[in-house]
């Protein structure tokens, strides 16, 4: 226990007081993952010209900003993503840490749609020269390519990104597959695409707060 937890009388320190505070997750919370880049994942993250990823090592925790146009991310099979390592700072914060520790985390975002999709997997980089080719931009091949191979993948839904405003008044694109197409595909059928979209509006209204 760490001194701030020691002092604080209302500090949170196990799972049985966390899930005391909190409602159980609905069953398609718990279902909507999947381990499979299937056909409307990888049409989201085709769309996603952002991503944030996650990594910790024995410096800590990084969260690292990687961005490029649309579909800078490709799927090599459906279990392996390819993150091209672009020209940066040169800390290499994230690269350290997957050398120590091949555990990651990708949040996938698309202007105008409010939903993010979250990768978890483990990493690995590579130097091979043709995947480096195959990721050139301006005659510029990345240093390395960051190969993550999926464990799951799930979609968060819109509240985050709605309560901090991020995209006021920028229209949805067009063809990005939606909320409830790619839950669909995740839990297997679970919930019907078109009528999970139709209520979506609504459910986040009320659940917002």
């Amino acid at each position: 226990m760490d001194s701030l937890t020691a002092t604080d009388p209302f500090a949170v320190a196990s799972l049985e007081q966390l899930a005391a505070l909190y409602d159980p997750p609905r069953e398609l919370v718990l279902r909507k993952v999947t381990d499979r880049l299937e056909a409307s994942t990888l049409g989201f993250i085709a769309a996603a010209p952002f991503c944030l990823l996650s990594t910790a090592g024995s410096n800590g925790v990084h969260g690292t900003p990687r961005g490029d146009a649309p579909g800078f991310v490709t799927a090599l099979d459906d279990r392996t993503l390819a993150l091209p390592d672009r020209r940066g700072n040169n800390r290499l914060d994230g690269l350290r840490d997957i050398i120590e520790n091949p555990a990651v985390a990708l949040l996938f975002l698309v202007p105008g749609i409010g939903e993010a999709l979250r990768v978890n997997g483990t990493a690995r980089i590579t130097a091979d020269p043709a995947l480096r080719e195959r990721f050139a931009v301006r005659g510029k091949l990345p240093a390395t390519v960051v190969l993550v191979t999926v464990r799951e993948i799930y979609m968060q839904c819109a509240k985050a990104v709605t309560r901090a405003g991020l995209w006021s008044g920028r229209a949805r694109p067009a063809g990005v597959p939606s909320m409830g197409q790619l839950l669909a595909a995740h839990s297997g059928g679970l919930v019907d695409p078109a009528g999970y979209d139709a209520e979506a509006p609504g459910r986040l209204a009320e659940t917002l707060y």
